[in-house]
């Protein structure tokens, strides 16, 4: 991963297009890559399937909020540790970490221009 200064994003938020997208990943997240091809294949099936849209929306929408997480190192930090302790923690630990998770991601939602919870 690139490596910026103190509380910096690695990158610019790129536009919420496949191939932006596609380009941060590989600059920020480049392990990310095969889970963005698979799901976008999964996403362009279901579209053409139901010829509807919404799959391939949600799928922008889902990796536009990953690359603006991931190309803030802190704030993806951040995720991880919540991750972790909702997944080990007692009760009590993980209502904690499903707080701070979803303000992480109502955050990102907003900062993509997408709606929160």
């Amino acid at each position: 991963m690139t490596t910026s200064a103190a509380g910096q994003p690695l990158i610019p938020q790129p536009p919420a297009t496949v191939a932006a997208l596609r380009q941060a990943i590989s600059q920020i997240a480049p392990a990310a890559l095969p889970a963005f091809t698979r799901e976008l294949d999964q996403a362009a099936d279901q579209s053409r399937q139901g010829s509807d849209l919404a799959p391939l929306q949600r799928f922008i929408a889902q990796w536009a909020v990953y690359v603006h997480i991931q190309r803030r190192p802190d704030a993806a930090a951040d995720l991880r540790r919540w991750e972790d302790t909702a997944e080990s923690g007692d009760a009590a630990q993980a209502r904690q970490a499903a707080s701070e998770i979803g303000r992480i991601l109502d955050e990102a939602h907003a900062a993509v221009g997408l709606p929160t919870r």
